[in-house]
């Protein structure tokens, strides 16, 4: 086996496993152990992972609590798509959630310029505006504490609300997914809570998010990818996490 397919192989083995050990390459592939150290060594050159001692564990970053401003700014081509996706989804006579996200608001922006007939309930205070030459759109609107990087309210009052619709269609961002233990995330506690509420109040729920995601882990962990009817993201996703989430039998858009 030659040394490219010998690395593409421990990557393999890493984004299923998260961690691999240098004794069980080297009986893997059949070479010596020095020389997955050297493989090893070159893939964290490379940023993929993280040696460790005796083997290595997946290079994955840690998102960040950035503000709704700074997030509206970034990948904005993916997210565009993103929100045209899950508008084609959305049909008359829906009851609609969209919580507080970037791709949520762009998805709102075109909502409100079309002419379709739903009930709209968001707690991300900037959407309401978009809607005041709207006709065809019930807007309800979620009271609470206002956060201003999460750019909507969030807490018990805001949850209590929600707690008290049914959705057709929830709407779902997240700062981070991580395949290997199935978990969605967010940055805070509040907003992790809000959503988990949005996932049981949900006839079908949607989780919408860029591709890179995938390698990001947040700090709160508000349900698995198993409670998504489907997740909506950009193109080019890659074999293992089309394998992966095939398995959980979650629909990929």
């Amino acid at each position: 086996m030659f040394t490219e397919e010998r690395l593409e192989q421990i990557l393999s083995i890493l984004n299923e496993n998260g961690r691999v050990k240098v004794k069980e390459l080297s009986e893997r592939f059949n070479v010596s152990e020095g020389m997955i150290r050297k493989d090893l060594q070159r893939l964290e050159k490379d940023g993929a992972l993280q040696r460790t001692y005796g083997g290595a564990i997946l290079n994955r970053k840690i998102s960040k609590n950035s503000s709704i401003t700074t997030r509206m700014k970034v990948s904005l081509s993916s997210k565009e798509l993103i929100s045209k996706k899950a508008f084609d989804l959305i049909e008359d006579e829906d009851v609609v959630f969209l919580e507080s996200s970037s791709i949520n608001f762009l998805l709102a922006k075109l909502i409100a310029n079309s002419t379709k007939k739903i009930t709209l309930i968001t707690n991300m205070s900037i959407i309401p505006p978009l809607f005041n030459d709207n006709e065809t759109v019930k807007l309800i609107c979620i009271g609470g504490v206002y956060d201003n990087k999460a750019g909507g309210v969030l807490g018990s009052e805001a949850i209590k609300s929600i707690s008290k619709y049914t959705f057709n269609k929830g709407f779902l961002g997240s700062s981070g997914v991580n395949l290997i233990t199935n978990s969605v995330g967010t940055v805070t506690l509040e907003d992790g809570n809000l959503k988990e509420t949005v996932v049981s109040n949900s006839k079908e729920v949607f989780l919408l998010v860029e591709k890179k995601k995938f390698n990001i882990d947040s700090i709160y962990r508000f349900t698995t990818l198993d409670k998504f009817n489907a997740i909506i993201t950009d193109s080019d996703i890659n074999d293992d996490i089309k394998e992966k989430l095939k398995k959980l039998d979650v629909k990929l858009i």
